[in-house]
């Protein structure tokens, strides 16, 4: 049985629909604008998939609650991390982007940062391939959230610790806020190649095109 606990009312049940709050890319054609300053003073430890040292860095900022996030990670990123990311050509750094009040998103994001063994973007996995459960407005996403830490390896005391940690929601808010003024992420996902912003319509052969073309 779940636990009804107050601090999971208090910060993660009573929540604002999630979907809403973010918007992908957009239907405008995709352009690409040079950004300077990707990595520096990053609040939070960038998570690594792939060779850290792969000649092109693909840096997304994503939404956990964002169904456009998922399709790209479900249509588009299996194809890439194939092609690109498993043949140390490309390495992705994903970092989160929860809307402001998004309450969801920013459970689902901690508890991926949490997850044991170098599991944060198998828990990123779960966590878009489960969105419509934890991620709809109208049910209690504790139950579901509880599941996949299980499933990670966190114990109910590492969720519930997950959750209380503070320090690590506030630089998780730091990096987003950062990417909207200093690196103009205002919609998601939003995807950098090498240097090179990413935003608009971005289609699976757009895509692949652009990594070819860093390399």
């Amino acid at each position: 049985m779940i636990p009804d606990t107050s601090m999971h009312r208090r910060r993660f049940v009573q929540l604002t629909a999630a979907a809403s709050a973010g918007a992908l890319l957009g239907a405008a054609p995709a352009r690409a604008q040079s950004v300077s300053g990707l990595f520096d003073d990053i609040p939070l430890a960038d998570q690594v998939l792939g060779d850290v040292n792969a000649p092109v860095t693909l840096v997304e900022y994503a939404s956990m609650t964002c169904p456009h996030c998922r399709t790209f990670h479900e249509n588009i990123l299996p194809e890439v991390k194939e092609k690109f990311i498993d043949t140390g050509k490309a390495k992705l750094i994903l970092r989160p982007f929860p809307f402001n009040g998004d309450r969801r998103g920013e459970a689902a994001f901690m508890l991926a940062l949490c997850a044991p063994n170098n599991k944060y973007y198998a828990m990123i996995d779960a966590l878009f391939s489960t969105q419509d459960v934890w991620a709809n407005p109208q049910t209690n996403p504790v139950p579901e959230l509880l599941r996949l830490s299980r499933l990670s390896g966190m114990s109910e005391g590492d969720f519930k610790a997950c959750l209380e940690n503070q320090d690590q929601l506030n630089k998780m808010i730091q990096g987003r806020n950062k990417a909207a003024t200093e690196f103009g992420v205002s919609s998601t996902p939003t995807i950098f190649i090498n240097d090179e912003k990413f935003s608009g319509e971005l289609s699976k052969e757009t895509f692949v095109k652009a990594i070819e073309d860093a390399l």
